[in-house]
Parts: C-alpha cells; structure tokens; sequence
C-alpha cells in the first residue's frame, strides 16, 4: 500500500485538473495522514476549492480535532505532493462516521485495495471512477514488479 501512497503525486500530475480526482486523492493522503488512531473518528467527505470537509462523529471530536488541523493539513500536502488542501472543515455527521454495513454494491472495487477503493468511492462519474482505480492499480502492480 506504501507503493500506491507514493504514486499520488504522479496521478495527480497525469491527470490533471480534474476535481474528482483531486478530490480522491485528498480523501486517501488524509487517511495516511491521519494515521490508525483517528481513521475511525475523522472521516473526509470531499474536497472543495481547497477546504476538505471531515465529517466528525460528534462536537467532542470536532473540539480535540482542531487544535491537529495545520499539522494534519501539512502531513496531507506531503503525501499528495502539492498544496492541494488549504483548509479543514470539521463537521458533525454520525451517519458518516459510523454508517451502516456496506452491502455488495460495489463489485468492482471488491478486489482492489482498501486505500484505492475509498479514494475511488469520492469519484461520482462511474466511467471516471474506473479509470481512476485502474491507473491506480496499474501503477502499483508495475511499482510492485520493478521493487
């Protein structure tokens, strides 16, 4: 999974301007960022001009969550190569946080890594979406071929 983190920034430069894609990308570099202990807790919904939203369970969250916000915005930018995220919006959403089951919608990203299949499920437009989790697994299948 390291392998994809690194490819990021490459994704980004390849693709190009596409909010979609910047917008996955963020939700991924966030979740590294964010490490094991907050993954449950902090959950990044999409990515607006700049300001990437993060749903919280609670305003408990919201308050601890704050005070870690310029470094997680920091760490997020280092592992996507670029200043894509200027801002942090925390909001309180429970149903995010702790949402029902995931049922067998998504058959497609089924065998496809965790880290690409969140990222890929930001990306509304299908077609889009598939392109995304393909370069993405491209990329880490010849990563993992050259190591």
């Amino acid at each position: 999974m390291e392998e994809l983190i690194k490819t990021l920034p490459n994704i980004l430069r390849s693709i190009g301007d596409d909010p979609e894609v910047a917008t996955a990308a963020a939700i991924t570099a966030w979740k590294r960022a964010e490490g094991d202990g907050l993954r449950q807790h902090a959950i990044p919904v999409a990515l607006n001009e700049g300001v990437l939203v993060v749903a919280v369970a609670d305003t408990v969250w919201q308050k601890q969550m704050r005070p870690m916000l310029k470094e997680l915005i920091y760490k997020t930018n280092t592992v996507l190569g670029q200043s894509l995220v200027k801002q942090v919006d925390l909001i309180v959403d429970p149903k995010v946080v702790n949402p029902p089951r995931r049922t067998s919608n998504d058959r497609v990203l089924a065998e496809v890594p965790e880290e690409i299949s969140s990222a890929a499920n930001a990306i509304a437009d299908l077609d889009l979406r598939e392109k995304f989790v393909r370069a993405a697994t491209d990329t880490l299948s010849r990563r993992q071929k050259e190591s």
